[in-house]
């Protein structure tokens, strides 16, 4: 089939994606509390940010300022509409609205910030897309109740939700509950284990254990917050949010290829509970064989059932893959192999387009639901020239070969794909490293990782390269 000439759905939703903690800045203002990725220093790709007891004033924290978007988010709100967003993906400070997370009443200055903010997205008929938890908590919740350890956070977070529900009914539409809830299979990654769920493990405290127990929480409260969405605006559209990389077996052993299908199982098992209601049996049985005695109620498993999500949203960055250990549990800080077919980026994600067009296959043969990909993108170092211009033909390479395999996946395999947003249309702060210089955006930010620059914001080539698709409803891609 010729892909030239035909176009995405009419309605398609083109746009991008951020996160409030990474762009925002103003960490301590409208009455915010501090948040997990306020405490948070800048790491580099082999050196692991760090997690600071409060504020050290001796130590850099780049989230703090990030871009400035809670003072510039008109001038940025204009250039997406000038790219021609019909939807804007971005995520609600969980620190402005409940700066300690168990207060009693709402601050007023941090909703009115996202009423404006939604309102600027609006007058550009561009649909806010808002994800509820992304890699933030209040820290007070951490010192406090150890983060999602603890079955109290479950009814923060609802209180949480059922507010912002209520205050943008009639404004937000799409909704997501926890952002990449699946990083933290990779347990041993105290990274992944602390922005997913703001837990520091104890030394006597077995990791695995605690992200599940952690997790099953999470989840709990994801039911409880799409049960709740529903009865104050049946027209809510609220999804997970699941970070898809495709695991490939690295040959066709039947060993290699069965070790796949378990780390498949089990870096996606958040998926089922998301969208069927219950949990998989392999997981129970591997509970019993681990002797996890995990705080799993009947009424949670009722919450479960009637709380399934409407969309599956999901991030695309990279696939895995594994080859057969002799034993059948999947490791993710382990066991990993090089694949041979593939390229990887300057931060060694793998580049994997095909796995794209996979991705949506998987998802659609496994839940029948609508699909959103919500996040997708490269990271690279941009170079401005003398004259402010940015010549990014390497993420337009990018772009374009992952936007024909989703355009084959939607109108050859007929996967019912709702919008592109990809990561990082404005260059922020990067979440695993904190640095400025791993950029995504399709906008340049004038600004280094130890925070200098003069924050200007400049269109890269891509940025009108993606202008064009957006235009063309994707039509020119072929």
């Amino acid at each position: 089939m010729s892909l030239k000439g035909q176009a995405f759905p009419d309605g398609f939703l083109w746009g991008g994606a951020v996160a409030a903690h990474q762009l925002e800045g103003g960490f301590d203002q409208g009455g915010k509390g501090l948040s997990t990725a306020d405490v948070m220093t800048i790491g580099a790709n082999d050196i692991p940010r760090k997690v600071t007891d409060g504020i050290d004033s001796d130590e850099f924290y780049p989230n703090h300022n990030a871009i400035d978007f809670y003072h510039r988010y008109p001038e940025d709100i204009k250039l997406f509409a000038e790219m021609g967003f019909k939807a804007f993906r971005t995520s609600i400070a969980w620190t402005r609205i409940f700066p300690n997370g168990d207060d009693e009443q709402p601050n007023e200055a941090g909703l009115k910030f996202y009423d404006d903010l939604f309102d600027e997205c609006l007058k550009y008929n561009i649909q806010p897309v808002i994800t509820l938890s992304h890699f933030e908590m209040p820290y007070h919740l951490v010192q406090k109740y150890g983060g999602w350890r603890s079955r109290k956070v479950i009814d923060f977070f609802v209180k949480f939700a059922t507010v912002v529900f209520k205050r943008y009914k009639n404004k937000v539409k799409y909704w997501m509950t926890f952002n990449e809830i699946n990083n933290q299979t990779d347990f041993e990654s105290s990274h992944a284990l602390f922005t997913d769920s703001g837990i520091l493990p104890k030394p006597d405290e077995d990791n695995e254990k605690l992200m599940y127990q952690a997790a099953h929480y999470e989840l709990v409260a994801s039911a409880k917050a799409v049960k709740i969405g529903h009865e104050i605006n049946p027209d809510f559209q609220i999804g997970c949010m699941i970070a898809m990389t495709p695991i490939y077996p690295l040959t066709s052993k039947p060993e290699d290829v069965l070790f796949a299908q378990r780390a498949m199982q089990t870096r996606f098992w958040f998926a089922d509970v998301h969208a069927n209601g219950f949990y998989p049996q392999w997981l129970f049985n591997h509970f019993k064989e681990r002797k996890f005695d995990l705080d799993i109620t009947e009424d949670d498993l009722k919450d479960l059932r009637e709380g399934t999500v409407d969309y599956i949203g999901f991030s695309y960055y990279m696939s895995f893959t594994v080859k057969d250990t002799g034993k059948l549990e999947y490791n993710e800080s382990h066991d990993r192999v090089k694949n041979p077919y593939v390229k990887a980026s300057e931060w060694g994600w793998q580049v994997d387009p095909v796995g794209l067009r996979y991705a949506l296959n998987w998802f659609n043969d496994r839940y029948h639901l609508p699909q959103f990909i919500v996040e997708n993108g490269l990271g690279a170092v941009d170079k401005k020239t003398e004259d402010n211009q940015i010549h990014d033909d390497y993420r337009i390479a990018y772009m374009n070969n992952h936007i024909r395999e989703m355009k084959k996946a939607v109108l050859e395999d007929g996967v019912n794909l709702i919008g592109y947003t990809p990561w990082g249309c404005i260059d922020l702060v990067a979440a695993s490293t904190g640095q400025m210089s791993k950029r995504y955006g399709m906008i340049y930010v004038d600004e280094n990782d130890d925070g200098t620059g003069s924050l200007e914001r400049y269109r890269k080539d891509s940025f009108y390269w993606f202008q064009d698709v957006i235009k063309h409803n994707g039509s020119e891609i072929e």
